[in-house]
């Protein structure tokens, strides 16, 4: 079966592990990968609202408001419950991939902004915070964001985003 080591091999794919648990996950890293993996999922463990759960997503740890809240699921794979956060390993880098901030440029400019004044080189994609190093995070700042949105808050967002 294989793992995140051999996807990276893979040139043709996306850095995507075949783990079916978080554990599992989380178990295929390296050890430094892991180590900075975890002490980000414990962030995000203890400051995400009740209601989304976490696991496995598109080969990377997901936290996601499951069907039994928003029936409806993702959009683009109605299959898969409506993705909110997701925390990887890839080639090169960690990514952290907020999809409450790709939906709402409001949201995305106050973090921006927010970023700016702790200091830290801020390196985003649409949706994703690439990072090399725990501290290249602005952890205090993702803990703030994640308290701030609930899942009733970002299923109405997601909706609206969706709409136009």
């Amino acid at each position: 079966m294989p793992t995140i080591n051999s996807a990276i091999a893979r040139k043709d794919k996306p850095m995507q592990s075949d783990a079916k648990t978080v554990k599992q996950y989380l178990a295929e890293l390296p050890a430094d990968r892991r180590v900075m993996l975890e002490a980000v999922r414990e962030m995000i463990l203890n400051n995400i609202n009740d209601g989304f759960e976490e696991g496995m997503q598109y080969g990377m740890i997901g936290y996601y408001v499951p069907h039994s809240i928003f029936p409806d699921g993702y959009h683009c794979k109605p299959s898969e419950p409506l993705p909110f956060l997701s925390l990887a390993s890839q080639k090169n880098y960690c990514s952290l991939y907020a999809m409450s901030l790709y939906g709402d440029a409001e949201s995305l400019a106050a973090f921006q902004t927010a970023w700016k004044a702790t200091g830290k080189k801020l390196n985003m994609g649409k949706s994703c915070i690439r990072f090399k190093k725990l501290n290249d995070l602005a952890l205090d700042l993702i803990a703030d964001h994640l308290r701030d949105i609930t899942v009733d808050a970002y299923v109405e967002s997601y909706k609206q985003a969706i709409k136009k």
